[in-house]
């Protein structure tokens, strides 16, 4: 099977799901307030390409991933158990109906992982439509000893009743001190300084508040990722996903929430993957780097190109993402679809068995998804390999690594369109030609080449071509004089 880092083990482990021939994983989504940032897009990235690998090893893969719209709160601070949720402080500053908010940058999220070629859930599920799930887990958990209601309406988690709090992160117990998650105070109504809402007591005159057996509110942030995945994958989960982030306290708060009302181990892997940078620091509004996957197209790149980019360090890499890198990535992805237009010419041959072993063997070491882009590369370049096996190997790679590879098989390539000052030089090479100044020809040819124009003189003239077409099935297109 394939191998993964389960982050409570701290180590590399086998795969080998619950289940025979199923493959059972819960990914945290979105908190639906605003859109979704190239970095947040890796941790969706990662649990696709753990899908895509388990189908290819012939597993049937049910994926569930909750949709966040109420109960995250700004600072998440329990101390203030009014406190302002996420949605409701968006709907505000744009003003506009809770419902608005959330379903805007939902439907928003849910176009960029299309863009991104990533497959969609089988679940879905809204906090807001789970409230019920929600209520059902915080009774269990109340009659179960772990959990207590206090005076205000809010209902507690006691981690106290749980053994194994901290094994994901670290974070023992002992070690938390009060107030270890916010500046200030612990709420007073706690029984233990490190227990943590399931439900928060709230006015009715608050917006998205529900009633329950003990008063009127809404949940709080960890609760509903417990009841969504005990109600949809049950109380055997193969793999849990997340960002590096959400190790502490969520997943640790999950796990404790989950184990105590199945009473086992509920997750059997947790797989986390790492921060992105961009250009050398962490995004973020206030310094103005936040880039969106729409940017790319202003830019005119690809958005798959974001995935190659990502594909060319492992998940657990933290990652310096750049304009540099996702120009370069989207070069690849053009060179290679048109490469794979161009084989798919020829005949037919079976799949090169070597390069597809190490390719998919790659992949299954912990998803080393860099070394199986070093193969395809090799794979391009190896001259032993027939044109139609190399169309069959790329495009079965292609389950895997997600790229849309076939994408230009049977289309007319586009009129390709010269950079700003190309057409100058190439004037100005034509002229240096006809006086055969070659020296002056040589520096203006090595000059088009930086700006992304390949020239190749014939017998008619100079003719002009996209760098990345060099070799393909690109436009070519002819330019007057000698």
């Amino acid at each position: 099977m394939f191998s993964l880092y389960d982050t409570r083990y701290r180590e590399q482990v086998t795969i080998s799901p619950a289940r025979s021939g199923q493959l059972r994983m819960y990914t945290c989504g979105p908190t639906v307030y605003r859109f979704a940032h190239v970095g947040n897009l890796r941790s969706y990235l990662l649990s696709d390409l753990i899908r895509r690998n388990a189908e290819w090893h012939g597993l049937a893969v049910t994926v569930c991933q909750n949709i966040t719209d109420v109960g995250h709160l700004a600072d998440d601070s329990e101390i203030d158990p009014a406190g302002e949720d996420k949605v409701l402080a968006q709907a505000r500053a744009e003003g506009k109906t809770a419902l608005e908010i959330a379903r805007f940058y939902e439907d928003a999220f849910r176009a960029d992982c299309n863009a991104m070629n990533i497959r969609p859930p089988e679940y879905s599920p809204r906090a807001s439509d789970s409230i019920g799930l929600m209520i059902d887990l915080i009774g269990k958990l109340i009659d179960g000893g772990h959990a207590y209601v206090t005076d205000g309406g809010s209902v507690y988690f006691d981690p106290r009743t749980f053994a194994g709090y901290g094994e994901i992160s670290g974070n023992r117990l002992a070690d938390l001190k009060p107030g270890h998650r916010f500046e200030g105070g612990v709420d007073p109504a706690k029984r233990f300084h490190a227990d943590w809402a399931l439900w928060k007591g709230a006015p009715a005159r608050r917006e998205l508040t529900w009633e329950t057996p003990w008063g009127t509110g809404f949940p709080g942030w960890h609760t509903e990722c417990s009841a969504m995945s005990l109600h949809y994958l049950g109380d055997v989960i193969d793999i849990h996903t997340g960002g590096i982030d959400l190790r502490f306290p969520h997943h640790e708060d999950e796990r404790a929430q989950s184990d105590s009302v199945a009473g086992h181990e509920v997750v059997r892997h947790w797989v986390h993957g790492e921060h992105v940078l961009f250009e050398g620091r962490k995004m973020a509004k206030s310094a103005g780097n936040v880039v969106l996957l729409t940017d790319l197209a202003e830019r005119g790149l690809d958005p798959l190109a974001l995935r190659l980019s990502y594909l060319e360090h492992r998940y657990r890499q933290q990652l310096n993402l750049s304009w540099q890198t996702l120009t370069a990535a989207d070069r690849t992805l053009r060179r290679w679809r048109a490469q794979v237009a161009d084989w798919a010419n020829h005949p037919s041959r079976p799949m090169c068995a070597d390069y597809t072993a190490r390719i998919t063997g790659a992949f299954d070491d912990d998803l080393d998804t860099p070394a199986a882009l070093r193969v395809l590369r090799e794979l391009e370049k190896d001259d032993t390999i027939p044109a139609g096996s190399k169309f069959e190997t790329f495009v079965a790679m292609d389950q895997v690594t997600g790229l849309d590879l076939a994408r230009d098989i049977g289309r007319t390539p586009p009129p390709a369109k010269l950079p700003d000052q190309a057409a100058g030089l190439l004037a100005e090479r034509a002229d240096a030609r006809a006086r055969k100044d070659w020296a002056e020809s040589d520096r203006l040819r090595d000059a088009l080449a930086g700006l992304g124009v390949t020239v190749t003189d014939t017998a008619e003239g100079q003719v002009w071509a996209p760098a990345a077409a060099k070799g393909s099935a690109g436009a070519t297109n002819r330019t007057a004089g000698g």
